[in-house]
């Protein structure tokens, strides 16, 4: 039997089943449209026997999308309430014994993921997309490529080149694991409730090799947030701190090939991890 989708009448009816109100706290905005849900597994390119991570599952929306493809999933729910019905909620849409495992807690505590899933597809909150994502992809080397739906904004910094206004602290860090792109737009009127932003795709995979050692990618990060944190001064004043003084920080900038009098904006992944690596860890 063919895995059926959720509509939005039914979603609505589930929630008010188990008293769920979507909260801003949670950045809780549900997709009601099976289109969209459909599109977002496409652009994926899910696979039979894939094994799909997704955090923030809901009502289970995309739960099922992901599942109707043939492909395992690990759901990972912050709600109890939501965490327990989605097993039956799936159960009555078709969905094989053993295909669907449901994780009950915060996605950002989670260290161990059953069975080592490749692929990452989410609809992530909207207050806590960035973390989630970076937590996940330090945590889980396993996780190869995905997408993710996250408003607009966020997404931007995601993709975004050197140089560019969008361009900051996460494009960095995001960097570090593969290449980003952005891979769709999704409209606002797709949600329940309906928020206040737009939303994009934004699809990554992961370099074959590691960038470098977590020593290295702790390092890194740290210039890379000193760097923006003053985004608007030379490097060798944003770093002075974290460098031992504007001095020092200039010697360091200089011996990794990079101009002290650049800005942190201007500088690739590759320029931070040169930079990380003239360094001494501490």
């Amino acid at each position: 039997m063919p895995v059926s989708l959720l509509g939005a009448a039914e979603i609505r009816a589930l929630a008010a089943e188990l008293d769920v109100t979507p909260t801003k706290k949670l950045g809780q905005n549900f997709v009601v449209d099976a289109n969209t849900v459909r599109r977002i597994v496409q652009i994926a390119a899910v696979q039979p026997h894939e094994h799909v991570v997704e955090v923030g599952p809901g009502l289970g929306s995309l739960t099922l999308a992901i599942l109707s493809t043939g492909a395992r999933v690990t759901a990972v729910e912050i709600d109890h309430r939501l965490a327990a019905r989605l097993p039956e909620t799936a159960a009555s849409h078709g969905v094989d014994d053993g295909a669907l495992t449901v994780v009950d807690a915060d996605a950002l505590r989670v260290t161990e993921l059953p069975g080592e899933p490749t692929v990452l597809v989410a609809n992530l909150p909207y207050n806590v997309s960035v973390p989630v994502l970076l937590h996940f992809l330090e945590t889980f080397a396993h996780l190869k490529r995905g997408v993710v739906m996250v408003q607009a904004e966020v997404g931007e910094r995601l993709a975004a080149p050197p140089g560019s206004k969008t361009y900051g602290a996460p494009s960095v860090k995001a960097a570090w694991y593969g290449p980003w792109r952005l891979a769709g737009t999704v409209s606002r009127h797709v949600f329940w409730p309906v928020p206040g932003v737009d939303s994009v795709l934004v699809a990554f995979s992961r370099d074959l090799e590691p960038r470098g050692t977590e020593a290295e990618r702790r390092r890194t990060f740290e210039i890379v947030d000193a760097a923006f944190g003053q985004r608007r001064k030379m490097l060798r004043q944003a770093l002075s701190s974290t460098l031992g003084g504007s001095a020092a920080a200039s010697a360091v900038l200089e011996a990794a090939g990079i101009d002290p009098t650049l800005r942190g904006e201007q500088l690739t992944i590759d320029d931070f991890v040169a930079v990380a690596r003239q360094r001494p860890a501490r």
